[in-house]
């Protein structure tokens, strides 16, 4: 049995259980595999932000080195080893600081992004349909969906373009046309 006034390597006292064996304490070192994947998590994140506009970075409220950075980074070309460098430093970075708000603002961004798009889709189809539609079935489709639009202006620029569909002139009206349905859409 091994005196309890004996001390260990590193010049800690040894503890025992109640068998009276030593107690051996191991450190518990972190898991290199998840680690790089959380390093390339973040590389792919770096690589995001460099797709940002500068008002869309600036809404992010990062430390200003990274924001300089990341303008940086942008200005450098894909295939130049500076632009990997970079994205390397700002990597790091960004393993300083607390990704969780910066996912966020970047995840607002994205569906805000979408969102815009779907509704330029259904400008598009609603405009293609009023063009292609003689009677006003379309209209009143437009018109139930949509309850807060003029329909004396709609019929006048659906008529302006239909008009200009035929006599194949430019799409004036239905440029107008489209620009009053995004309106309409995005409310």
């Amino acid at each position: 049995m091994i005196d309890n006034n004996e001390v260990a390597y590193g010049g800690d006292e040894l503890e025992y259980d109640e068998n009276g064996e030593i107690i051996q304490y191991y450190a518990i070192r972190p898991n290199k595999e998840q680690i790089k994947r959380d390093i390339a998590e973040v590389a792919k994140l770096a690589e995001e932000l460099t797709n940002l506009s500068e008002n869309q970075l600036t809404s992010m409220h990062m430390p200003e080195q990274l924001e300089k950075a990341i303008v940086a980074a942008k200005k450098m070309p894909v295939t130049k080893p500076a632009r990997k460098r970079q994205l390397k430093f700002i990597t790091a970075k960004l393993r300083e600081i607390d990704l969780e708000k910066v996912n966020d603002v970047l995840g607002r961004i994205k569906s805000r992004n979408a969102h815009g798009v779907r509704e330029h889709h259904q400008a598009e189809q609603w405009r293609d349909q009023l063009i292609v539609c003689e009677d006003n079935t379309v209209l009143t489709d437009l018109l139930n969906e949509q309850p807060m639009a003029d329909r004396q202006h709609l019929k006048q620029l659906q008529r302006n373009a239909q008009k200009e569909a035929k006599e194949q002139k430019p799409p004036k009206s239905a440029r107008l046309l489209y620009q009053y349905l995004k309106e309409l859409i995005s409310e």
